[in-house]
């Protein structure tokens, strides 16, 4: 894919996702639900990632184009299905509402615009994408493989930290308590973790051309984002201020981003 090829590429996925994105903020303002932003944002990244990632005309073998549009595909299922799932029976993400509340009056144009950064994101995620599926090599090359190995693991180990967390919080004995078990003992954010991986790997395939090391422009933003945005600072500002000094042995004991190996 050639520079020309790649920016038109993000421009189209930027467009799709300002109109999916400016739905979202629809959604929430017809509901006062904050917690379907997530889901939105996610299913509208894989649905745009895929169908760029499918195109002919950035090159590309079909079978390269037809196995990483499966893999966002998955990725968006399983993860837009978890945040789908789990807003059905918890409507409000803490993250959203305190910053709207913190915007106060301005609230509704402040989160259009913030939703719209969260577009143009999803914009370069879905291109990193579309450059793995068209990297225009004949065959099965070595990052491949190993994009799709970094891929497997990511994505297991997202739904083991979601699943372990879930089971935790079923526990009734839990009510009020930190889950530190499994993943959660070695990460104070497995799945922002693992999520990150995601895209590490779709850039790891989509190495081998001078046009494919923009892909590595996604988890350089996820990880901002994630460890520095709209991830883990609030979270951890709401964990604090709801499970004090609990909370504050645990950040003390567990690395905050990437896991403790041993």
């Amino acid at each position: 894919m050639s520079f020309a090829s790649a920016l038109a590429t993000f421009v189209i996925a930027e467009c799709a996702l300002a109109i999916i994105m400016a739905a979202a903020w629809t959604v929430v303002r017809a509901t006062g639900q904050t917690g379907w932003v997530d889901s939105i944002w996610t299913f509208g990244v894989g649905a745009t990632a895929a169908a760029l990632a499918l195109a002919p005309s950035g090159g590309g073998e079909g079978w390269r184009r037809a196995a990483v549009a499966a893999a966002v595909a998955l990725w968006a299922l399983r993860l837009g299905g978890h945040i789908f799932a789990r807003t059905r029976k918890t409507p409000d993400d803490p993250r959203y509402r305190a910053l709207i509340e913190g915007w106060g009056e301005a609230a509704p144009l402040r989160l259009f615009g913030f939703l719209q950064i969260q577009a143009a994101a999803g914009a370069a995620l879905a291109l990193a994408v579309a450059l793995a599926a068209h990297a225009g090599a004949e065959g099965l090359r070595l990052q491949d493989a190993l994009g799709a190995l970094v891929f497997a693991a990511a994505l297991a180990g997202e739904a083991s930290a979601d699943a372990q967390l879930a089971r935790f919080r079923a526990n009734a004995a839990n009510r009020g308590k930190i889950c530190d078990v499994g993943l959660w003992a070695r990460s104070r954010h497995p799945n922002y973790f693992f999520e990150w991986l995601v895209w590490v790997a779709f850039a790891i395939a989509a190495t081998g051309t001078v046009t494919g090391l923009l892909a590595w422009a996604a988890p350089a933003l996820m990880y901002a984002a994630l460890r520095h945005g709209s991830g883990v600072p609030p979270l951890e500002e709401h964990m604090a201020r709801t499970r004090g000094e609990a909370f504050r042995a645990y950040a003390q004991r567990t690395p905050v981003f990437f896991p403790r190996i041993l």
